[in-house]
């Protein structure tokens, strides 16, 4: 009788190891066809929406976690939150890294957004007169960017060796003791009234209903900020070629997203692939 027990009980416990095997296994596999991506809003987590049912056919369940700020998504990403993130470009993220000893890098460029000058309470720049407000993002990269465009309209004179690493401390020459007000970069279309212009990022010029045709002045495609402010699909070093990385990447790269991007933002946000 005992022997019958033991037997038993031996056969429920292989049972049990049997289904927890089965389990894992199945929990592994849905891990590796599940793809979790941090994105701003605009136009980051649209363009994401658009690869959904691509990746599916290749049976990978896309997730897209929207944010509104800048640290959030990198912080998420380094805390095994997310599989990738989908929101900035390269020198704001080597500027994280730097701060915030993180080690995320690059899988792939997939668009570039120009920055433009908007404007508040003066409708061109023309008409800016002395002592004027102008609202700039307050990030680093983001700063050096809003910067050189005020130089390249005739506003400011940065130090020759400024480039991308300008701040406020870095204009010689200010003609119109023009007051440079650095705001928080999701912030500034809210503050646009209250300011004479003000330089946005694409992201956040669209997602408050700014038109880039609309810009006082944009970032001309063979700029410096062309060529260095691409957005980037940012993943935990080491995981760049995972296949489930690579089969985001490729449907990302697609012409059928170039399509979408070309007619849904009419200049606004433009495919580097």
């Amino acid at each position: 009788m005992k022997k019958r027990v033991t037997s038993i009980i031996l056969l429920f416990a292989l049972v049990t190891a049997a289904f927890s095997l089965i389990g894992c296994s199945s929990a592994k596999e849905s891990d590796e066809k599940k793809i979790v991506v941090g994105a701003a809003v605009t136009p980051h987590a649209e363009i994401l929406e658009q690869v959904k049912d691509v990746l599916a056919k290749d049976g990978y369940i896309l997730e897209v976690v929207e944010y509104n700020d800048y640290v959030l998504p990198n912080t998420a990403l380094d805390g095994g939150e997310l599989d990738a993130n989908y929101f900035q470009h390269q020198p704001y993220l080597d500027d994280f890294n730097e701060e915030n000893k993180t080690n995320i890098v690059s899988a792939a460029a997939i668009h570039f957004e120009p920055f433009g000058i908007y404007a508040g309470k003066t409708t061109s720049i023309a008409e800016l007169t002395e002592g004027a407000t102008i609202a700039i993002p307050n990030d680093t990269t983001n700063e050096a960017r809003a910067l050189l465009l005020l130089e390249a309209q005739g506003l400011i004179t940065l130090k020759q060796d400024a480039g991308l690493t300008a701040t406020v401390i870095d204009i010689e020459e200010n003609p119109l003791n023009l007051n440079i007000e650095e705001i928080e970069a999701a912030q500034i279309v809210r503050s646009l009234a209250d300011v004479d212009i003000a330089c946005i990022n694409g992201n956040y010029a669209i997602g408050g209903g700014l038109n880039v045709s609309d810009a006082l002045a944009v970032e001309s495609a063979d700029s410096l900020a062309a060529t260095t402010y691409a957005n980037i699909i940012a993943v935990n070093s080491g995981h760049e070629q995972d296949e489930k990385i690579q089969a985001l990447v490729k449907s990302l790269q697609s012409e059928e997203v170039r399509k979408f991007i070309e007619e849904k933002y009419n200049g606004a946000v433009v495919p580097v692939f």
